[in-house]
């Protein structure tokens, strides 16, 4: 039979979905018979991937639209497996990640009524008032499957909304009976439900920004992630190159500007100081950042004029959030800064004002430059961060992409890996941990001739689910290297701490409860159920060789390989 679970299958693929991240249940005999019974007519359809751990499944589809641009299916069990995708539901919602998300749900009859009605006593516990309800401040749309003779247009609308502006997943959900119903075929409608076109900046902000960014003599660029957008990157190196603009990254989540481009001023994390550059620009162009800075400790001049370009400028998931913007505009990153390209050919510029602003910025860039390889000189006895990651550096080549989840290591890892290349690094942009694994796996399948580096910390290697993570990596060839961080504890709580109370108990006593003492054995968790290599690193001189024998055993081997590097004591 053609059923609402045959059309819903359908409707994905007409949506250009290759892979279905599936956790099934009691609530999905419709969709596994559908699938089965689509795999023996050679039908097409997704190509199902079985996810032991909900989170870890739809991390996996948040790693690949981060590389391909193309958002996928997760599917899972009623509300059970609802609430356990967690943290990776906050995750693409704040890096706005476009997926689909369904999930059954417990059947609305109990005597027999409709196929599938309910069998099974599980079916009666998992039955709950507001199931969308779960997700629902996290969606960019959810809605409940009543018929299947509108499943398709349900799953159009849902991914127009995935795929719009700001862009994040949506939530399906569907009882066993009527995804059992009946139905008839219907034609591929989907291109009559396109995603809305990108905005622009009008007129009038065009030519404010423009004349403000013209006129300054210390214009800056505070970006987080327009470079998810490739396209972006070279649009601001072009303006920025134009008229002598410097960049800074604040909390960046993707390459946004070459890191050895002389108007490159390097990332702000939470680091207590003043940046200077902020404090010294007198026009801030903020575009696509969710922390352009944070006020208590780093801010612009109270006389800088400020500009803000964003998909959504007003931040409408954040009860608390302002920058006090003489202009607010929603457009797309891209969009607006090839506008304001465009706007400057009409323009007179001055020459020597713009070289002025570049050998200010070169000189800022070349201070930083060298302060960088100061902190990179080889160390004695044991491993520091800023070592190991600049001999990972000198390891790389262009088939390299990056996942960052290094935590406490984030600004390390933007600081000293130099990236220059659009889509080289992605961070999940959001703040619960155990993304990387997942992610790692999703990049590889989107781009298997890719070489993928997992950065994590020994805390968010735990939450990665690890044993769910390497199982997966080596059923579906996806082997990727995975660099753990290892303090032996979670560092970033004990700095949370003691930036609050720096001369408080905490900051005496002996123990903060965030220690992992005695340290797991990390390489032995992931080859276990990965059948991957390990090798656990102390010894400074024995980095360049493990990394070396980690790229060997993904490329050749096609297994994971795991580096377990022991820094200090957190």
């Amino acid at each position: 039979m053609y059923t609402t679970s045959s059309a819903f299958l359908d409707a994905l693929i007409e949506h250009g979905v290759s892979y279905i991240f599936a956790n099934l249940g009691s609530d999905h005999p419709a969709l596994v018979e559908a699938i089965a019974e689509a795999r023996a007519q050679g039908r097409k359809i997704p190509e199902v991937v079985t996810c032991p751990n909900e989170m870890v499944g739809m991390s996996v589809a948040h790693g690949f639209w981060q590389t391909s641009g193309e958002p996928q299916a997760v599917v899972v069990h009623v509300e059970c497996g609802t609430q356990a995708l967690a943290g990776a539901v906050h995750n693409a919602a704040k890096g706005r990640a476009p997926m689909l998300i369904f999930a059954g749900a417990s059947p609305f009859t109990q005597e027999g009524e409709l196929k599938g009605s309910r069998n099974e006593f599980i079916q009666w516990i998992q039955d709950v008032h507001d199931q969308r309800g779960l997700v629902r401040g996290y969606m960019r749309y959810d809605s409940e499957i009543r018929t299947g003779r509108n499943v398709k247009d349900l799953v159009h609308r849902a991914f127009q909304f995935a795929q719009s502006e700001p862009q994040g997943p949506v939530y399906l959900m569907g009882a066993r009976e009527v995804m059992e119903e009946e139905v008839e075929p219907k034609a591929d409608q989907s291109a009559a439900w396109r995603p809305i076109e990108p905005a622009a900046l009008t007129p009038e902000a065009l030519d404010d920004i423009g004349r403000a960014l013209l006129t300054a003599r210390r214009p800056l660029i505070v970006t987080s992630f327009a470079g998810r957008d490739p396209a972006a990157v070279p649009a601001l190196v072009r303006l920025c190159d134009a008229l002598g603009i410097g960049v800074l990254e604040s909390v960046p989540n993707a390459m946004n500007f070459p890191h050895d481009h002389p108007l490159y001023l390097g990332n702000q994390w939470n680091q207590p100081v003043q940046n200077a550059d902020l404090a010294e620009a007198d026009v801030v162009l903020v575009i696509d950042s969710d922390v352009p800075w944070i006020p208590t400790v780093s801010r612009p001049s109270p006389s800088a004029r400020i500009f803000h370009i964003d998909v959504d400028p007003l931040k409408e998931q954040m009860p608390l959030w302002h920058v006090p913007a003489q202009r607010v505009c929603r457009a797309q990153a891209a969009t607006a800064l090839g506008q304001l390209s465009a706007w400057l050919e009409g323009q007179s510029i001055d020459p020597a004002q713009v070289e002025d602003r570049k050998m200010h910025y070169a000189a800022r860039h070349a201070d930083r430059d060298r302060a960088l390889a100061e902190l990179e000189a080889a160390p004695v006895g044991k491993i520091t961060p800023e070592y190991f990651l600049s001999r990972l550096r000198a390891a790389q080549d262009d088939s390299m992409i990056f996942v960052n989840e290094a935590i406490s290591n984030y600004p390390n890892v933007f600081n000293h890996l130099s990236l220059n290349r659009p889509g080289a690094i992605h961070t999940s942009g959001g703040g619960s941990l155990g993304w990387n694994g997942g992610a790692a796996i999703g990049v590889k399948l989107a781009r298997p001739d890719a070489t993928v580096v997992a950065l994590t910390g020994d805390g968010s290697f735990m939450f990665t689910v690890p044993s769910s993570v390497h199982w997966m990596a080596r059923r579906y060839e996806a082997p990727f290297v995975q660099i753990i961080f290892n303090n032996r504890g979670w560092k970033s709580p004990k700095l949370s701490t003691l930036a609050v109370h720096p001369e408080g108990y905490a900051a005496h006593a002996e123990s903060l409860d965030t220690s992992f003492d005695p340290a797991p054995d990390y390489v032995g968790i992931a080859t276990a159920a990965g059948n991957g290599w390990g090798r656990q690193i102390k010894d400074p001189a024995e980095i360049d060789s493990a990394i070396a024998e980690a790229l060997r055993v993904v490329r050749e081997e096609r297994k994971c390989a795991i580096l377990d590097v022991w820094l200090d004591h957190h």
